[in-house]
């Protein structure tokens, strides 16, 4: 390519070939170029460089004949500038290398009983058609549009966007080069406490999370969990207690009111304040019970019933509040609300920002808050189609409300399932049944969950990538001042006097309005523990990917503190 061309005709030529001191191609990346798709290039996955610094600066000029004469070179030199940065970044996430799949195996010990097949058609049982389930496999096998099509469906309802998990990114690491562990399988003591907690959380809908102290289904609930030999839900000393119970994995949340103080506080909104006073679910009203109206969901033909709803608005006070939150959000939007607090109460940044330096110019486009609005959204769907790959292409795990379906019918003598014993003699069934007749999970939405396999949770990994973000600007030990909990109707909010009301930290209310979300999906029916905590390491691992390839692309010396989901800090 000539720089004599003119403009559109150099635009129309074929790229050109890497500079000297360029990161050389890769047979992977040949394939990409040459138009390859996932199917066909999965295998050529390896690892490549790592990346590399790019000075990107232009030579200050004082004259205009010295400016003409050097604007083509100082425009070529950008433009390989440009170039380099991009590849490498993409040589970042190439040296990130090959994650094997890692399945628990049920599908292959336990055909069509382990395993999500909500929206295909059944038998009787609740049992998938064995060439219905065939051709999804087959279909997930190959990719090809045409076999999407012809997976045969039990009724109208269509299965949520498998070939999400196909999509490549152009920032952060590929969904097939992450990680998540093997989901507790059915014959596992892990599963039946994790399916204890869930019928728990259901009974405890309606209890407001200010008055767990004294009721004796929290009691109850407390005892059931503490006995369980595998349940990896918070304790203290070893027992669950009804200020662990239903909370979130990190220490930190222990600390001030179940309910973030990002989901409680009012939200600075340009020239608008957003009070967080919402409408919610009605109380008392649970969903699937009764087996009929469960098969007919299952097999994708729609609710029975219609959702009914609160008609007052309400603050977030309980597990049902949180239902209702996350049937309906946008997923970043409980971030950017955090995000747009932190903003308006000027919390302090990360040290590593290098505007806290600065003494002549201030941040905007770059480690402004135009940066930080933006940075927080962006890394919702890329936390997406990395665990729409595990969901779909690795783990398809079975739905809370399908394993639900499976202890009724073993329990009364329907049919038989290897299903661990220590759920099957929780007191938490005699419970379950004496209210509703059954064994099913009650669900609060009267549709279940939706149509995409349980493992991880899409709520849970764009928690975790947003909150990563989060975590990584602002500084995290800042305490919240002035915290706020709702009175018990959810009507008003009064301040937070517990004895650790200066507790109540930045850190650990990110970490706590990401527990919340997820937490919502459980208290729902609809997800398991571990689709929860895996999956908020999995979005964790997709920001802080971004942000490490983001780190190359700004003129600014940065670097980017914080804590992990796991306890550890880093530095980017």
């Amino acid at each position: 390519m000539k720089d004599t061309l003119p403009r559109q005709q150099q635009t129309d030529q074929a790229v050109p070939p890497p500079e000297t001191d360029a990161a050389p191609h890769t047979s992977g990346e040949s394939a990409v170029r040459n138009g390859m798709t996932r199917r066909s290039f999965i295998g050529t996955i390896g690892v490549g460089a790592t990346l590399a610094s790019v000075g990107t600066s232009l030579i200050s000029l004082t004259e205009p004949a010295e400016a003409a004469t050097a604007a083509p070179t100082l425009a070529r030199k950008r433009r390989t500038a440009a170039r380099k940065c991009r590849t490498s970044a993409a040589q970042m996430a190439y040296a990130r290398g090959v994650v094997l799949p890692s399945p628990n195996n049920e599908e292959v010990d336990y055909p069509y009983v382990a395993n999500f097949s909500k929206g295909l058609p059944h038998n009787n049982l609740a049992e998938v058609d064995p060439t219905a389930y065939a051709a999804l496999l087959k279909a997930l096998s190959t990719g090809a549009a045409s076999d999407f099509e012809a997976i045969p469906l039990g009724g109208t309802a269509k299965l949520r966007n498998p070939q999400s998990g196909l999509a490549f990114d152009l920032e952060g690491p590929d969904s097939h080069a992450t990680s998540m562990r093997a989901a507790p399988r059915i014959d596992s003591p892990e599963n039946s406490g994790e399916m204890a907690e869930l019928y728990w959380m259901a009974l405890a809908r309606d209890i407001s999370f200010t008055d767990y102290g004294g009721k004796s289904i929290i009691d109850a609930a407390c005892a059931d969990l503490s006995a369980k030999s595998d349940f990896r839900g918070p304790k203290l000393s070893g027992t669950v207690t009804p200020t662990t119970l239903f909370r979130g994995p990190t220490p930190l949340e222990l600390y001030g009111p179940y309910v973030s103080q990002f989901m409680l506080k009012d939200i600075p909104y340009g020239s608008l304040t957003v009070s967080q006073r919402q409408w919610t679910l009605a109380p008392s009203i649970n969903y699937m019970t009764d087996y009929d109206p469960w098969l007919h969901v299952e097999n994708g033909l729609g609710a029975t019933q219609q959702q009914v709803l609160d008609p007052t608005p309400r603050y977030i006070r309980n597990g049902r509040d949180l239902s209702g939150y996350v049937l309906v959000d946008m997923l970043y939007q409980a971030y950017l609300n955090a995000c747009l607090i932190l903003i308006g109460m000027k919390a302090p940044l990360d040290p590593g920002n290098p505007y806290t330096k600065y003494t002549k110019t201030d941040a905007f486009g770059t480690f402004g808050d135009p940066h930080i609005i933006t940075l927080v959204t962006e890394v919702s769907t890329r936390a997406l189609k990395a665990v729409w790959y595990h969901k779909w292409y690795v783990h398809r795990r079975l739905r809370p409300e399908e394993f639900g379906g499976r202890v009724h019918n073993h329990v009364t003598g329907q049919a038989t399932y290897p299903i661990d014993s220590e759920i099957l003699s929780s007191p938490v069934l005699d419970e379950i049944f004496n209210r509703y007749g059954s064994y099913l999970l009650p669900q609060a939405f009267s549709s279940g969950c939706p149509l995409h396999t349980s493992y991880g949770s899409g709520h849970a990994t764009v928690a975790g990538a947003c909150v990563t973000i989060l975590k990584a600007w602002f500084d995290e030990s800042f305490v919240i001042p002035n915290p706020v909990v709702p009175n018990i109707d959810g009507t008003a909010l009064v301040p937070y006097v517990g004895f650790d009301s200066g507790m109540i930290t930045v850190g650990g209310e990110l970490n706590k309005v990401a527990s919340n979300i997820a937490s919502g999906r459980n208290f729902a029916g609809i997800h398991w523990r571990t689709d929860f905590t895996e999956g908020l390491k999995l979005g964790e691992e997709i920001a802080i990917g971004i942000l490490q390839e983001q780190k190359a692309t700004y003129n600014e010396d940065s670097s980017f503190t914080l804590t992990k989901f796991d306890g550890t800090t880093i530095t980017i």
